[in-house]
């Protein structure tokens, strides 16, 4: 029953009550009177009694109405207190009660209507917050999960999803993330209130290190951090220390060796001379080395950029054949240079296009036994590039007739110190440096190289140098 009813009820059964009470008392104290007087005002009382009775009726009816209007106005403040306080604990802090309840029902009113602000207030401070902390969870480098006691995802945020492969929305189960045994073991290890430092396992291709520690309510969080390009650089670290020290070993021994032996007093003066050519030669060779490691770091470290601008490629060609036209008239090797007039112009700095072309050509020359060496130009049609708008560029290519490139080593053969046949690659003269420095210098353009190759008809190796270049260092 509401208040209200209540109220009114109440009300009703005093007054009725009290009129009941006062009427009894009018009719008992008349039929008193009446007893003492005799009969001769039966008339007089029965109207009297018809008097008081439609009196209290009256009585009856305006106590009620005063009953409905006192019920009213004490429940409506109240009603409305309540709806504030069934709105705020339902989430919505824009409810206020209005301040015009007089007595306690107006302090409770200004009571609610603070608590409101304090919880908007407090509310919107801890949404700021959340956001913050969210923003900052999910910018992380590392991956993050979190699993509460009951073996659930309950939280985990971007880079964790990317390299645990996870889609579904939290809360999920454990189960659905990888079950690689180092990562299940950290978890599991974690939940039973152990700490897991740095245990490394590869997963999809990449090496993650985890960590994961217990949570005090229970559960566990688990961090992991993407060591693919740390561990792939160190690879590539020791790799390049390795190559270096091979490539100047040799040269090294033989010019030790040979420089021990021109102390002997006893030489013939041809042998000398031989002694002397092949400790010059070598010594060249590690020159060679030398200033393609120095111009190679020159070029990753930042401490060249290209000054870009329109260069004649067939007059830059034909004076990059020139040294090799010996060497390629030893081996019955036609030099060619095919440069259309649309394609003869390139926006490239100049230096570096005749470097570019000096180790294409000269690698070219080194690895065809017989044949041709071509030098050509193509120029590339503008095209949407990844809604980038149209690019146009050409491309510079060097053709060979040589062995050619087996398939599973064309994706390397722009590495540092790559050699698909390392003996006869030394034997050539090669430093295993000339791709590479082609590579660089090209990306510093804002282009691209690619290869391609068959085993006993040649390869072709071409850059593409775009009209708009953008250098980068």
């Amino acid at each position: 029953m509401r208040l209200t009813q209540r109220l009114l009820l109440g009300s009703l059964i005093v007054v009725s009550v009290l009129v009941a009470c006062v009427v009894a008392i009018i009719d008992h104290r008349l039929d008193v009177s009446v007893g003492g007087a005799g009969a001769s005002m039966p008339a007089l009382v029965h109207q009297a009694k018809q008097d008081v009775y439609l009196v209290g009726c009256l009585a009856l009816a305006v106590a009620a109405a005063v009953a409905i209007l006192f019920a009213r106005a004490v429940s409506k403040p109240i009603v409305e207190l309540r709806d504030v306080a069934r709105g705020l604990a339902a989430g919505d802090l824009t409810r206020r009660p209005s301040l015009t309840a007089p007595g306690e029902v107006g302090d409770l009113a200004i009571a609610l209507h603070r608590l409101g602000e304090q919880l908007g207030a407090r509310l919107t401070a801890l949404e700021a917050e959340d956001s913050l902390l969210t923003a900052l969870f999910d910018s992380l480098n590392e991956g993050v999960v979190a699993v509460d006691a009951r073996q659930r995802v309950v939280r985990i945020n971007t880079t964790g999803r990317q390299l645990l492969r996870a889609q579904l929305p939290v809360p999920f189960p454990l189960d659905h993330l990888p079950r690689e045994r180092v990562f299940r073991d950290a978890v599991a290890g974690a939940l039973a209130g152990e700490v897991t430092e740095s245990a490394e396992a590869v997963m999809d291709g990449r090496t993650l290190a985890f960590t994961a520690r217990p949570l005090a309510g229970g559960g566990a969080v688990v961090a992991l951090l993407d060591l693919t390009a740390t561990r792939r650089l160190e690879a590539v670290r020791r790799d390049f220390v390795a190559n270096v020290s091979h490539e100047l070993k040799t040269p090294l021994t033989v010019v030790g060796g040979f420089a021990e032996t021109l102390t002997d007093e006893d030489l013939p003066p041809d042998r000398r001379r031989q002694f002397a050519e092949t400790i010059l030669a070598n010594t060249r060779r590690m020159q060679r080395i030398v200033d393609d490691l120095l111009d190679l770091s020159r070029i990753e470290s930042g401490g060249w950029v290209p000054m870009p601008a329109p260069v004649d490629v067939r007059a830059a060609a034909a004076d990059v054949v020139v040294p090799s036209k010996a060497l390629a008239a030893e081996k019955g090797i036609a030099l060619e240079v095919c440069v259309p007039d649309d394609a003869r112009t390139v926006m490239a700095d100049a230096t570096a296009l005749r470097q570019i072309l000096t180790n294409l050509v000269e690698n070219a020359v080194r690895h065809t036994a017989a044949g041709s060496v071509t030098v050509a130009t193509h120029r590339e049609a503008p095209v949407d590039v990844a809604g980038a708008g149209p690019q146009a560029g050409v491309w510079l290519i060097v053709r060979d007739t040589g062995a050619g490139i087996p398939a599973q080593h064309l994706p390397r053969i722009f590495e540092r110190f790559y050699r698909v046949d390392r003996a006869r690659s030394r034997d050539a003269g090669g430093t295993g440096l000339g791709l590479a420095i082609v590579r660089h210098l090209v990306e510093a353009h804002g282009g691209h190289v690619r290869a391609d190759s068959q085993v006993g008809r040649g390869t072709t190796v071409a850059a593409y140098f775009p009209d708009t270049p953008v250098t980068r260092a």
